[in-house]
């Protein structure tokens, strides 16, 4: 058993994304014969059982995680052992730990609602699914730049499958737009990249928060112009202002299921900006540049998101644009750059995402029953389940709306409290109040429209409004309500234990702003007690492969420090190497040796 524990230790961080992962190839072999079989493959109880296990076990691993995490620790995965800045890392700690628990909280009832019946509506359903929660917890968990690119890259493909789900011509279109965005997102993203690591030398989050102050002054202003480049990248994945006008319109054609799921998708942006542009670019003249850009911008987004809402013409759209106004929020608390400010930040994301991803489902549910009306804002006759939906509706308004005793209201005072110092703390108090007070009023016009305007149904069978009105479902969709009360219920309890939730995001908020921390655990250092890096960028440093021929490598007495010492004595290093190694140890001592040369040719 101890063998097991400590096994589990020693890859902790790497289980999170091996599970999905692994989960995704298993469904993808296990092949899928097309939509209109689904309901009759015998191959279909088999994809359900496999990622209801997964999705479980996910979701036990990322508590397992927020536990190890709550003491403070960070714990790093070397992969192939080789350590940062040489090897990427993963990274577990409060932060990352937080959003992984997060993430499978509602993957796991989304999951468990969308396996009864729109799992039949497309091809890979699952395995898209799961490979969606790779690349998620691949972002959360990783500690390198470049790497959070190739896990984005993943979400992003799996979420442009998932979103023609169920087929139909506003899905393939918004969808060409949708993957057009992200595409250019994507080169956006690399060219910050190359810019970073040209002027750095490194894309090792805690490397490149080390490098940036000790940086000459052009070099500095280029890793700030990557690093600004990268924030334009996640403020597109986050969906702010101005280039956040894709998500109400996309979101809204997506089906049900899958739409609760994307919630937590802009999320991934707003953490990015927190942990990339926060943390990593923490200099002065970044920290001044992003405070002068987030403010106003997290002001303009809640604002704009409000007022939309307030004259939107359908259910889905409207749940957009209240998610629009709810990342400006975020975004407004994470431009003050405190502690007190970031801990309210994270708990009113969980609260975000949590209500966003219900209100879709309720969405699904009264479009369902509104026949030929869907979600449109037009008076339509009275749903048969009337009297539940519309209190589920008013308890989710009173959520999102941010009013008491729930969840929104909390994140709210919290944020207003982070605004003591602030110079413009009545602004902020102001455009906050605003937008609340506008919320009201939308969901006020939506419920007025929905449930009290609503006819009475039509009696008289004769007339074909009867027929019509009849064919309709007399319940929800299956299972649709249920997942609906379990993530209102984690709201309910996020309330009730909102004491120690603050406290464990405080102490997030506290962890992720100490970058001697992160540098003292990701970097080793070499025998003079100097950390190991390679700064600043040098073409000539050529890379060694085993089979790439012999190639000096002036760094090479550092890689002792680096790898352990059973893979120095692996196959995998060459002799040439080796010896590379020891000649240049014995040069330190001895200078006067010349350098090792490589073996001529025969």
């Amino acid at each position: 058993m101890n063998d097991y524990i400590q096994f589990w230790i020693q890859h902790t961080p790497i289980f999170s994304i091996l599970i999905p992962a692994f989960t995704a190839f298993i469904l993808v072999l296990l092949g899928n014969p097309g939509s209109g079989s689904l309901a009759h493959d015998w191959r279909q109880p088999w994809r359900r059982a496999i990622s209801y296990t997964s999705s479980a076990l996910g979701l036990f691993t990322a508590v397992n995680y927020l536990i190890f995490a709550s003491s403070g620790q960070v714990s790093v995965y070397n992969l192939s052992e080789w350590a940062a800045p040489f090897g990427i890392v993963l990274v577990l700690d409060q932060l990352s730990a937080f959003m992984l628990v997060l993430t499978y909280s509602i993957a796991v009832p989304i999951m468990w609602y969308a396996s009864k019946e729109w799992d039949e509506r497309g091809r890979y359903f699952h395995a898209m699914f799961h490979f969606l929660l790779m690349g998620l917890c691949g972002a959360f968990l990783t500690g390198d730049l470049f790497n959070l690119f190739v896990f984005f890259e993943i979400l992003l493909m799996a979420s442009y499958v998932l979103l023609i789900h169920g087929q139909g011509r506003a899905r393939f279109q918004l969808g060409i737009h949708y993957v057009t965005i992200n595409l250019l997102a994507s080169a956006l993203f690399l060219i910050g990249l190359g810019i970073i690591y040209g002027s750095v030398g490194s894309l090792n989050m805690a490397d490149v928060a080390r490098l940036i102050p000790l940086l000459e002054p052009d070099q500095h202003r280029l890793a700030v112009a990557g690093g600004l480049l990268l924030f334009i990248v996640f403020g597109i994945k986050a969906a702010m202002l101005p280039v956040g006008f894709w998500l109400p319109k996309t979101y809204a054609v997506a089906t049900t299921p899958v739409a609760a799921i994307f919630t937590i998708m802009t999320k991934v942006g707003i953490y990015a900006i927190l942990r990339v542009n926060g943390t990593v670019f923490d200099d002065e003249l970044s920290r001044s540049i992003l405070q002068n850009l987030l403010l106003p911008i997290g002001l303009i987004t809640s604002v704009y998101g409000a007022i939309c809402a307030v004259g939107a013409e359908r259910l889905r759209r409207f749940v957009g644009f209240m998610i629009l106004s709810s990342i400006g929020t975020i975004l407004i608390a994470i431009s003050l750059f405190n502690t007190q400010a970031w801990a309210a930040a994270l708990y009113y994301l969980v609260h975000s995402t949590l209500i966003a991803a219900a209100f879709y489902l309720l969405s699904g549910w009264i479009t369902s029953q509104r026949g030929e009306f869907k979600d449109h804002f037009k008076i339509a006759p009275q749903i048969k389940q009337h009297k539940v939906v519309s209190i589920t509706y008013f308890i989710i308004a009173l959520m999102m709306a941010g009013l008491p005793p729930f969840s929104g209201f909390f994140g709210k005072v919290f944020l207003l409290q982070a605004t003591a110092q602030s110079p413009y703390q009545l602004v902020i108090i102001i455009t906050v109040l605003v937008v609340s007070l506008l919320s009201i009023i939308a969901f006020t016009r939506v419920g007025f429209i929905l449930f009290w305007r609503s006819t009475k149904p039509e009696v008289d069978p004769k007339k074909p409004e009867y027929a019509k009105y009849q064919a309709l479902p007399e319940v929800a969709p299956k299972r649709n309500d249920h997942a609906i009360y379990i993530l209102l219920s984690a709201l309910v309890l996020y309330v009730v234990f909102a004491n120690p939730i603050y406290q464990y995001i405080s102490n997030t908020a506290t962890q992720i702003q100490n970058n001697a921390l992160y540098e003292a655990t990701f970097l080793k250092k070499d025998e003079h007690g100097e950390f190991i890096s390679v700064q600043p960028f040098d073409a000539k440093n050529l890379p060694e492969t085993k089979y790439g021929g012999e190639t000096v490598d002036p760094n090479a007495h550092l890689i002792p420090y680096v790898i352990s010492k059973e893979t120095l004595n692996g196959e995998h290093i060459s002799e040439y190497k080796k010896r590379q190694i020891l000649e240049q140890d014995i040069q330190e001592d001895h200078p006067e040796i010349d350098q090792l040369k490589p073996a001529e040719e025969p």
